[in-house]
């Protein structure tokens, strides 16, 4: 049985939709209060028994690579001041997992980003986690409930839920053989859309961010034609993928938040932070000042 111990974390776009906080800085680096986004999906990551990640990176990237890094400097610092639990914190953030790290030297799309991980994948299952989407389920992390729906099916499962009607123009839509539901949260891929108008799009499940999937993606990321966009789209050769063998729509269980969206940036701010012991009151005493 295969079984799934690498991540390709794609991390390689501009972010223009925080311009101008983005012209310097990596969105994935943004933080949710004190943690940049990146580190939540690593995280998710490594407790879901991932044991290799590679980011996707450009040249603009280097803060990524700092960030995962030992800062001797700074370890020297707090450990002079005796900042024994910060010191403790930035340790454990360099000890998380194995990361390597590939440029994506053109921004051709999230298939070709995907494609940049070949030789690090290599003939292994492998899943994939989009920075844009953090998902919060701490007692069973989104990407694990794929891989254990993979380790039973054995094929490429794309994680979806369902989203309103007004978005489905924004994401990659399924179309399954059987109907998506929370007593049978999986069902087989017979054709996927990227981005349709409302009606043309084959159902409300969108492809959110999750993937696992078998090597053999990157034969039709190799001859994938640009697609929308004038992209490489991840979404096009999976559909080619589902036409000659078995995919699956897995309904994943967790809150997820479009963090590459200001409103969704917000939203998990605000979450996280009532769910904190040491910001949750403090914190409702201030919106409770505002909304005044």
């Amino acid at each position: 049985m295969l079984k799934v111990t690498k991540a390709v974390i794609p991390a390689a776009g501009y972010g223009t939709r925080f311009l101008p906080a983005t012209k310097s800085q990596p969105k994935e680096m943004l933080p949710i209060i004190d943690k940049p986004t990146i580190q939540f999906i690593v995280e998710e990551a490594v407790k879901s028994g991932i044991t290799d990640i590679i980011i996707i990176t450009s040249h603009q990237k280097a803060s990524i690579e700092n960030h995962f890094d030992r800062s001797l400097e700074l370890e020297m610092v707090l450990e002079k001041a005796k900042k024994y639990e910060e010191l403790k914190l930035i340790r454990e953030i360099s000890e998380l997992v194995n990361i390597h790290y590939v440029r994506q030297k053109e921004q051709l799309g999230l298939g070709h980003a995907i494609l940049c991980a070949k030789t690090f994948v290599g003939n292994e299952p492998f899943a994939v986690l989009l920075g844009d989407d953090v998902v919060r389920n701490d007692e069973y992390p989104a990407i694990k409930q794929l891989i254990d729906v993979f380790l039973e099916k054995q094929r490429s499962i794309v994680g979806v839920q369902k989203v309103a009607k007004s978005e489905v123009h924004k994401y990659g839509i399924v179309s399954v053989a059987t109907p998506i539901t929370l007593e049978h949260p999986t069902a087989k891929v017979i054709d996927m859309i990227e981005k349709p108008k409302l009606e043309e799009a084959p159902s409300e499940f969108a492809v959110l961010g999750r993937y696992v999937l078998t090597p053999d993606i990157f034969t039709y990321l190799e001859t994938q034609q640009a697609g929308l966009g004038n992209e490489i789209q991840l979404t096009d050769s999976i559909r080619r993928l589902a036409k000659d063998t078995e995919v699956y729509a897995y309904q994943f269980i967790g809150k997820r938040y479009d963090v590459g969206s200001k409103i969704g940036y917000l939203e998990a701010t605000i979450d996280y932070a009532l769910s904190r012991k040491d910001l949750r009151e403090d914190f409702i005493s201030l919106i409770k000042q505002r909304i005044k």
